[in-house]
């Protein structure tokens, strides 16, 4: 008996950008110290450091060469490449300049899904640069990148995300890969099974157990024999090979804190030594806050010990507030309460949340009671 056949529908209407940034810890790294960039650079603690723990987040495409790459064990790559340099690496700093990166896309539109720190999706079907070319926009993006932050990143333009995904990864780095949809299926085809985005490491043996090695083979599967052998992946694999991926870019919710914490190697003992450090907490908060245009009303304070017991208080003002003397101000109060140094102080945090936009100020309405506001 024959399979019942249904024609495919493959809306190819729409503009889609995958940017990701070229090994993006490495190269914040590498920019901070040049020196770096002269060798195999792993973000990862040195294993002598850990006992053999930890794995790496990523490395610089010399230590690629020697087959490191995010994910493995640190003493593996420690054993592929003694002579690597390992950094432990900055997170709070990678997000500061993810946040640049973000803000930059902001500039060519409002429809941006990000799915990690240093990746994302972006529709400029209808852009704020009224440009009819993605691939002009994309070649703009990257162009602001570099300027604006001396790092290189990857695009990938297609109609959907699947293939704009698979395009940023096709040369890397400092590629721009554009799949239309008359090549779409061409490209498809040419590549091994292993590069198609959500097929993991434990189903290709499977795919190569049914002579799947590359997405022609794929191709020649039926999608009853798909489903039969994937289940709801082989329904989804037989429309992506045929250049089917409808998934629309989904933006994410609006920022609900920005927050700045530090970890102390050598615990916090006086009153002095709080403070400096809360003033700089909320120097840092200060500046986040311009980055990302908002301010807040709620001052959250986190206080750790060295016993790893936790305290957060806040407080809720009447108006807004984004500057750092106001955010100090406001920390110093709620430590006051807390206090507290015999244990020593492990961690300080300052995060200001109940955001919203600069653009929205302190309105007071002086003919509503305090009661009627409330409503």
């Amino acid at each position: 008996m024959s399979e019942l056949q249904f024609p495919l529908k493959n809306d190819t209407s729409r503009k889609i950008i995958h940017i990701d940034m070229d090994a993006f810890f490495a190269s914040v790294e590498e920019r901070d110290n040049p020196e770096l960039a002269k060798h195999p650079l792993v973000i990862a603690r040195h294993p002598s450091d850990t006992g053999g723990r930890g794995v790496v987040t990523t490395a610089n495409y010399l230590a690629r060469q020697y087959g490191i790459h995010s994910a493995m064990s640190a003493q593996k790559a420690y054993e592929l490449c003694p002579q690597a340099i390992f950094v432990p690496g900055n997170h709070e700093k990678y997000r500061e300049v993810s946040q640049q990166v973000r803000e930059v896309f902001q500039r060519y539109t409002d429809l941006i899904e990000p799915m990690s720190i240093d990746e994302a999706y972006l529709d400029v079907t209808e852009n704020k640069v009224n440009s009819r070319s993605a691939i002009k926009v994309a070649r703009m993006i990257q162009r602001d990148i570099w300027r604006e932050t001396h790092l290189t990143c990857s695009a990938g333009v297609s109609y959907n995300k699947f293939l704009a995904k698979l395009a940023s990864d096709f040369q890397k780095p400092r590629g721009l890969t554009v799949v239309t949809p008359e090549d779409a299926v061409e490209f498809l085809k040419e590549l091994p099974i292993e590069k198609f985005h959500g097929i993991g490491k434990k189903t290709v043996p499977k795919m190569h157990e049914l002579n799947i090695f590359t997405g022609a083979d794929l191709y020649q599967k039926s999608e009853m024999e798909l489903i039969r052998y994937f289940g709801k992946m082989g329904y989804s694999l037989y429309r992506k090979v045929r250049g089917i991926h409808d998934s629309p870019v989904k933006v994410t919710r609006e920022r609900k804190s920005v927050g700045k914490e530090h970890t102390y190697g050598n615990p916090l003992t006086t009153e002095e030594e709080v403070l400096t450090q809360l003033r700089q907490l909320s120097e840092k908060v200060d500046f986040s806050l311009k980055r990302v245009q908002k301010h807040g009303k709620t001052i959250v304070l986190k206080v750790r010990y060295t016993d790893y017991s936790t305290i957060t208080k806040r407080v809720t003002l009447p108006t807004y507030v984004s500057k750092k003397e106001a955010i100090f101000s406001q920390a110093s109060l709620i430590w006051e309460e807390i206090l507290g140094l015999e244990k020593g102080i492990r961690l300080l945090g300052i995060t200001v949340t109940n955001l919203d936009p600069v653009t929205y100020e302190n309105i007071r309405l002086p003919l509503w009671g305090e009661s009627e506001q409330d409503f």
